[in-house]
C-alpha cells in the first residue's frame, strides 16, 4: 500500500496523470485567453476604428493554429502528423513567434525597427531612452525572442510531458512579461511627455507671434 501510494503522489504532479495530453480540454483552455483578447481589439475597432487593433487582433490569432495543430497529434494517423499536420504547426509557431516578436518591438516598446538601438551616436535619439545603456536594449530583444520561441512549448499539447519543463517555461515566460512592462511604461512615458511637450510649445509660441505683431504696428 505505502509503494502504491508513493507511486500515486508522485504520479499526481505528472502532466498526463491529471488532465491527459489527449485530452480536448487542453486546446480549448489554453485557446480561450487567445479569444478573449481577439474579441477585444476587435471591439476595440468598432469603437474607434484604428486599423492598429485589427493587426493586434491578427497577432492573437496566430496562436489559434499553433494550439489545435499540436492537439491534434493524438487524434489522427501518424503519419498524416508527420507529413502534413506537423510541418503546419512549425510554421504556424514560427508565424506566432515572429509577428509576437515584431509586435513587441515595433507596436507596444515602439522601438522602431531597431533604429534607436543601432544609432546611439545620434544624441537626439539617445534622450528618448530611459535605459541608457545598449546592453539593455540588446538583452531585451535578445531575450525576447528567445522567450517568445520557448512559449510555443507552452501552447502544444504534444510537448507537455514533463512537469518541471512545464514550470520552468511557465517560470521563463513570467519574467519574459516582467521585463516586457518596463519598456511598455517607457514608451507611454516618452509619449505622454512629446504631448506635454508640444503642448508647452503651441502655447508659448502664441505670445511671441503677438509681440512680433504689435512691435511692427499691427493691430488685430
Amino acid at each position: 500500500n505505502i509503494m502504491h501510494m508513493q507511486v500515486a503522489t508522485i504520479a499526481w504532479f505528472e502532466a498526463d496523470s491529471v488532465c491527459g495530453s489527449h485530452s480536448v480540454a487542453i486546446p480549448i483552455v489554453l485557446v480561450l485567453p487567445y479569444l478573449f483578447r481577439l474579441f477585444q481589439c476587435l471591439r476595440q475597432y468598432k469603437d474607434i476604428r484604428d486599423r492598429t487593433t485589427l493587426f493586434n487582433a491578427l497577432k492573437y490569432s496566430t496562436a489559434v493554429p499553433v494550439i489545435f495543430l499540436s492537439a491534434l497529434k493524438y487524434h489522427v494517423v501518424p503519419d498524416n502528423w508527420v507529413n502534413l499536420y506537423r510541418p503546419l504547426w512549425l510554421l504556424s509557431a514560427v508565424v506566432n513567434c515572429l509577428y509576437s516578436f515584431y509586435w513587441d518591438l515595433t507596436r507596444d516598446w515602439d522601438l522602431s525597427c531597431f533604429t534607436r538601438i543601432f544609432k546611439f551616436t545620434r544624441p537626439h535619439i539617445l534622450s528618448h531612452l530611459l535605459y541608457e545603456r545598449k546592453w539593455v536594449y540588446f538583452w531585451v530583444i535578445g531575450s525576447n525572442l528567445i522567450l517568445r520561441c520557448t512559449w510555443t512549448y507552452k501552447l502544444s499539447a504534444h510537448l507537455r510531458h514533463n512537469y518541471l519543463t512545464v514550470f520552468a517555461i511557465t517560470a521563463l515566460e513570467i519574467f519574459r512579461r516582467f521585463q516586457w512592462a518596463f519598456f511598455r511604461v517607457e514608451n507611454a512615458w516618452n509619449n505622454i511627455s512629446t504631448k506635454s511637450n508640444s503642448q508647452v510649445f503651441s502655447m508659448a509660441d502664441v505670445p511671441k507671434e503677438e509681440e512680433l505683431l504689435n512691435s511692427n504696428g499691427h493691430n488685430v
